[in-house]
């Protein structure tokens, strides 16, 4: 959210490296609201079922908007064989919660950022009957009062807290010691990826 498919760059260079084909998809939540961006990713994944085997990646937002798109894809459409997600949360974001009353945090925001601070919406949103890596960051601060007391002294990105990114339907977490914006430039986190993919034939990858 606020960022483009270029933050992932890093990350699907290292995925290149290891022999995967990749393919980014970029939004803006300034413009479109986020039913409208799930619309243009189940296309999108359409089209790379319809070629080839592929995995998924998704980075905050992008996460919870590819659980959401593959949830609804239609009947016919293969399914990823593996999802992964860098920082993505699965619960309301405390910060997200903090800021909805905010101007400045609505209006960049809009509709996906009040998204991730709802609960019944952030509930509805689903598992995803594949497999699926969560890869989370706690290199953020953990003070108990000041600007980040909200995580309580928490493990947390700087962005979500721990809690916020884990879940009991996700068996595979790994959790590293950075913050949540170097997340997608992570060559851990690549390693990860390619790791979980090793005894399968190399196939596309679509970062979100």
């Amino acid at each position: 959210m606020g960022r483009s498919p270029l933050s992932g760059w890093p990350l699907l260079w290292q995925l290149r490296r290891a022999g995967l084909r990749t393919r980014s998809f970029g939004y803006s939540v300034s413009f479109e609201d986020f039913a409208a961006i799930r619309r243009r990713l189940v296309t999108r994944i359409a089209l790379l079922a319809a070629r080839d085997n592929y995995v998924l990646v998704g980075h905050s937002l992008g996460g919870v908007l590819i659980r959401a798109a593959v949830n609804v894809l239609p009947e016919g459409v293969a399914r990823p064989q593996h999802v992964f997600l860098l920082g993505s949360p699965h619960a309301p974001a405390r910060l997200a919660q903090a800021l909805q009353g905010n101007r400045i945090y609505r209006t960049l925001t809009r509709d996906c950022g009040q998204l991730l601070g709802s609960r019944s919406r952030m509930a509805a949103i689903g598992t995803v009957g594949v497999p699926t890596t969560s890869i989370v960051g706690v290199g953020g601060p953990r003070w108990k009062t000041g600007p980040w007391s909200r995580f309580g002294g928490e493990p947390n990105d700087g962005v979500v807290a721990l809690s916020e990114v884990s879940a009991d339907w996700i068996a595979d977490q790994v959790v590293l010691g950075t913050i949540h914006t170097l997340l997608p430039m992570s060559p851990r986190a690549a390693a990860i990826i390619v790791a979980r993919l090793a005894d399968a034939a190399p196939m596309p990858t679509d970062s979100t």
